[in-house]
């Protein structure tokens, strides 16, 4: 029994004590008359009752651990002495009744016990799931994976083939961090699809590949953000660039032109002499294309305005250069 259970008890016994003490009845005679007595004579009786209370309680705890040390050495013989024939059978029912650390333990010695044989594709199936349902992903993962390579043809090949990108997808951290395993989702769900093409899943791989890609066009637009506002124009015009390049037809794409040119006008404005020509000119002619595809944008007249002093300025340094 723990100590909390010893102490509940104690309390309990404590507080009948006192209200056995304090209290009064009255005891109703069949002629009418009363009298007050105390209740001292009940108090053995209160006593015992609670006493019986707490036997149950010691008894129900003592059961509860007699019961789990005679699980534990069960599993422990198992274990140490089982068959192969027992060890299997009892990782399958673990396994079915989530008990998943059992069931990986067990799983994980048969794993290379069973290999290269019939069994051995479904022990390789149950010890991958283990590890997923057990929060390992990078371990599933992996199981998954080679699932799929060792067993091409076998019944779990495609739902492992899945498992294994869903796998990265879960391992997928917030936009902010490092993207490594975002890119490997997303080429493992494309390797996917393209090996399965009539796959019911293909839809699902389809979802969750616009979701990766989205984390991944919000990380790139921050970046972008983050140089441009630290005035590192060099940095954010790669990076404007490099983002329309990677997400075509993106929300930003407007803007990002718009601010490639201000950002060349800029970081010619803050270059040295020998730099200036060719970055005034990058500002004009990212103009033109920006004029060109967006004839209606809200920032057409702010780019026109830098356009003209860029050109003002290019030629300045064109006549100097003739």
């Amino acid at each position: 029994m723990t100590k909390n259970n010893l102490f509940i008890s104690f309390l309990v016994c404590l507080l009948i004590l006192v209200y056995s003490c304090n209290s009064e009845k009255k005891i109703y005679y069949s002629d009418g008359g009363t009298e007050k007595v105390r209740e001292s004579d009940d108090s053995i009786s209160k006593f015992r009752l609670a006493f019986r209370k707490m036997g149950r309680v010691f008894k129900k705890d003592e059961d509860k651990e007699k019961k789990f040390s005679i699980t534990i050495g069960r599993y422990n013989k198992l274990v140490k002495n089982g068959s192969l024939e027992d060890k299997y059978q009892a990782a399958i029912r673990y396994f079915e009744k989530e008990e998943y650390t059992k069931a990986l333990t067990l799983f994980e010695e048969l794993m290379s016990v069973y290999r290269g044989t019939s069994r051995g594709e479904e022990v390789h199936y149950y010890y991958a799931y283990c590890n997923y349902n057990l929060q390992d992903y990078l371990v599933a993962g992996y199981q998954f994976r080679n699932y799929a390579r060792v067993f091409p043809l076998g019944k779990h090949a495609e739902e492992c083939a899945y498992m294994n990108a869903y796998c990265f997808y879960l391992n997928s951290p917030e936009y902010s961090l490092d993207q490594i395993d975002t890119k490997l989702a997303i080429k493992e769900f494309q390797s996917f699809v393209n090996r399965y093409p009539q796959s019911e899943r293909i839809p699902k791989c389809n979802e969750l590949i616009d979701q990766l890609r989205g984390k991944l066009e919000r990380k790139s637009f921050e970046t972008a953000m983050l140089f441009y506002n630290m005035n590192d124009y060099k940095a954010a015009i790669t990076s404007f660039l490099n983002h329309n390049k990677d997400f075509p037809g993106n929300q930003h794409e407007e803007q990002f032109n718009y601010l490639t040119i201000k950002s060349y006008y800029l970081l010619a404005l803050n270059s040295i002499e020998s730099k200036k020509q060719e970055r005034f000119k990058a500002a004009v002619d990212s103009y033109a294309k920006f004029a060109e595809s967006f004839p209606k944008s809200s920032y057409l007249k702010d780019a026109e305005s830098i356009e003209k002093s860029a050109a003002k300025n290019l030629e300045k340094y064109n006549k100097s250069t003739l």
